[in-house]
């Protein structure tokens, strides 16, 4: 069992900065890909970035350019560098791990998601 344990969320006004963290912890055999999800209110989830394990980084378009993906392998840390907040990056922000089992099976672990809220 993986557990995923989020942190840095809070309130800010646009055009500041927040990093977010995502420490996994459990009986882990091995991780691939580190992602952020986010979702607002009445709104589905939706894809934010991602970084594969040999560092190959994803954004969505309404992130590129403001938001900086990174992950500390040794410390299974996952990190969302946030700039140039927005007011509509206003969202609960969840972090997602794929975990690789020794059999080779893989299983999506998801965080509690940590509230970010940007005002104008």
């Amino acid at each position: 069992q993986v557990q995923l344990v989020e942190s840095g969320g809070g309130l800010v006004q646009a055009g500041e900065s927040l990093r977010l963290s995502c420490a996994a912890s459990g009986t882990i055999f091995g991780i691939d890909a580190m992602g952020w999800y986010r979702q607002a209110p009445g709104n589905q989830r939706e894809f934010v970035a991602s970084i594969s394990s040999g560092g190959s980084t994803n954004y969505a378009v309404s992130v590129k350019g403001r938001f900086t993906i990174s992950r500390d392998n040794a410390k299974n840390t996952v990190y969302l560098q946030m700039d140039s907040l927005k007011p509509e990056d206003t969202a609960v922000y969840y972090c997602n791990v794929v975990h690789r089992y020794a059999s080779g099976s893989r299983y999506n672990y998801w965080g509690q998601g940590t509230q970010v809220t940007v005002s104008s």
